[in-house]
């Protein structure tokens, strides 16, 4: 694909954007809205002094492009108030949230949460207020390969809600949508976040879980049967799970599911990256909390309960070696 070297010039009319966690998801659509002519406002940890001197590189299958100049930031109090306030990092790190979403937001910014798992709009409504918060899932395969450069290699699909005020909600939606569709994001908004966390969930819990139980790619997973039929009795529990807690996920995602990972490319998922990194996994949102909330509502998700039994032995005893 093509090389567009490009700097970040802002055009006063769009929104201006801050993006809290560089990595494979916020490089891309941080990048990616940048280079449309957005003021993006990028938080870096390891890369900050690379990215400052280098800028940002992305290989899309959107096509390839080089970020010069980039707004850089090591600590978020730098950050100017920003209209969209991206959180795209590792959930393993909210924690951090309290001192990292005052500057960016401001008095009036909206938070887009771009997290996997359940509760992470709640956890920030807390700290900026639930009327200012949207929350979305990321259908993506993207890895970040070195100090700021990201390989996004398939899907992409962003679908995106409010977590309340409908009203006010709906037209800052409608907004935020155009602008990431004109930086040539695939963004979709919904008014049933609650099902869009839920449907990812019918993807996450399976293939990132059983990724690292296996040690297997998403790839090895769905061609071998064994595994296969694992994955596809876990998307049933958890699909049972939705609509227990009151999602109304259409039956055809169970099949869709599966069919949609046969078709990826090969993919190593995040949870197995974090893993093989020595990282933590994202074990309580994917899992701890949509088991708890299946529970309070009257149903059990045995084998999503023993694979998340296994997954913590296995990040107990790697963090003991």
């Amino acid at each position: 694909m093509r090389d567009q070297s490009t700097t970040t010039n802002s055009d006063t009319s769009k929104r201006r954007y801050a993006i809290l966690g560089t990595g494979a998801l916020g490089g891309l659509y941080g990048g990616m809205l940048a280079k449309a002519g957005h003021e993006v406002h990028f938080l870096l940890r390891s890369d900050f002094d690379h990215v400052r001197e280098h800028g940002l590189r992305v290989d899309s299958i959107w096509g390839d492009f080089h970020l010069k100049d980039v707004h850089a930031h090591s600590d978020a109090a730098t950050i100017p108030p920003c209209d969209v306030t991206i959180v795209a990092m590792k959930t393993t790190a909210n924690e951090l949230l309290p001192k990292l979403l005052p500057g960016p937001t401001g008095d009036n910014g909206l938070v887009l949460v771009l997290q996997n798992g359940l509760g992470v709009e709640q956890d920030v409504g807390a700290i900026v207020g639930e009327d200012r918060v949207l929350g979305g899932c990321c259908f993506l395969c993207s890895n970040k390969v070195g100090p700021g450069h990201i390989k996004h290699i398939d899907f992409g699909r962003i679908v995106f809600g409010a977590l309340r005020t409908p009203s006010l909600a709906a037209e800052s939606l409608s907004a935020i949508q155009s602008e990431l569709v004109d930086a040539g994001i695939d963004a979709h908004a919904s008014d049933d976040l609650r099902m869009v966390r839920w449907r990812k969930l019918m993807w996450n819990i399976p293939f990132n879980g059983l990724s690292v139980a296996l040690d297997a790619s998403t790839k090895e997973i769905v061609e071998e049967p064994h595994s296969a039929a694992m994955a596809e009795t876990i998307i049933r529990e958890v699909y049972e799970g939705a609509k227990a807690c009151g999602a109304a996920i259409d039956p055809v995602w169970i099949r869709k599911t599966m069919d949609n990972t046969r078709s990826m490319v090969p993919y190593d998922s995040s949870m197995r990256l974090d893993f093989l990194a020595g990282r933590p996994m994202e074990l309580e949102t994917i899992f701890a909390r949509p088991i708890r909330d299946a529970m309070s509502a009257g149903q059990r998700m045995p084998c999503v309960e023993m694979l998340h039994r296994q997954l913590s032995f296995i990040q107990s005893r790697s963090r003991s070696n």
